[in-house]
């Protein structure tokens, strides 16, 4: 019989995997078992840590509106300067909100004189 020679799909596969894995430690790295279930698991993080990234953004941004806030004593507190807002209908969302908090606070203080008005 003559010699058969494998393919290189497999192998090209499983080193596309070890390119993904490159930088992860002893077997994670090595193994092609171990690597393709790391590679799955990280997959897997990445894909729970972007919506947990929009979570951390939004609380910093709410922080950091409810600090100016309770600085000049507009509102005393965030939840009543959102509240007046959606009662006025000025929609604004968070990130503005915190962006012009910190950039120029004067301008956060219009704003909230034109709702209580």
């Amino acid at each position: 019989m003559t010699r058969v020679k494998r393919g290189y799909i497999a192998r090209r596969r499983r080193t596309k995997i070890r390119l993904f894995v490159s930088t992860f430690l002893g077997a994670h790295s090595k193994l092609t078992r171990t690597t393709t279930q790391q590679k799955m698991r990280a997959l897997v993080s990445s894909q729970q840590d972007r919506g947990r990234q929009k979570r951390d953004f939004r609380r910093l941004w709410i922080t950091r509106i409810n600090a100016v806030t309770r600085e000049n004593t507009l509102f005393s507190r965030y939840s009543r300067l959102i509240h007046n807002m959606y009662k006025k209908n000025l929609l604004l969302n968070r990130k503005i909100l915190a962006q012009i908090a910190i950039s120029n606070k004067n301008c956060l203080y219009m704003i909230s004189n034109k709702i209580l008005k």
